[in-house]
């Protein structure tokens, strides 16, 4: 993933995101915004579903920026995921098929816990410059 770091415009890590629900579920993070490879701010990460879920489960998430124009957009807390929008679960070799879809690419990574889900929700998005 390296590669992928180095190449594009921007990035944002949430190194620990907490999910959990049963029926109407939820999820909150803080990370840490980066462009050009430099600390410019945090973000806050918040998601609410509902539909068929039960459990929790904690995860890391990086959201990668292929330009100006979509670090932007996050940049002015204009930037949210729809329902059902596919992350890349990442490990090993996994950056080598992935791609950008509307200037944004999407990794996560499982670091514990259970959850089944069928439900619809989107994640929201606030940044605060430092």
């Amino acid at each position: 993933m390296k590669s992928i770091f180095d190449n594009a415009y921007g990035y944002v890590i949430f190194p620990n995101v907490g999910k959990g629900g049963v029926g109407v579920g939820g999820a909150a993070g803080n990370g840490a915004v980066y462009e050009n490879n430099t600390l410019i701010g945090m973000a806050k990460l918040s998601q609410l579903s509902i539909g068929l879920q039960a459990g929790g489960q904690a995860y890391r998430e990086v959201i990668f920026f292929e330009s100006k124009s979509a670090m932007q957009r996050f940049k002015e807390s204009k930037f949210e995921f729809a329902a059902q929008v596919s992350a890349v679960a990442a490990k090993a070799g996994a950056s080598g098929n992935a791609k950008y879809t509307n200037g944004v690419m999407v990794f996560t990574m499982q670091k514990g816990g259970l959850m089944y889900e069928a439900s619809v929700g989107g994640q929201k998005f606030k940044f605060n410059k430092i």
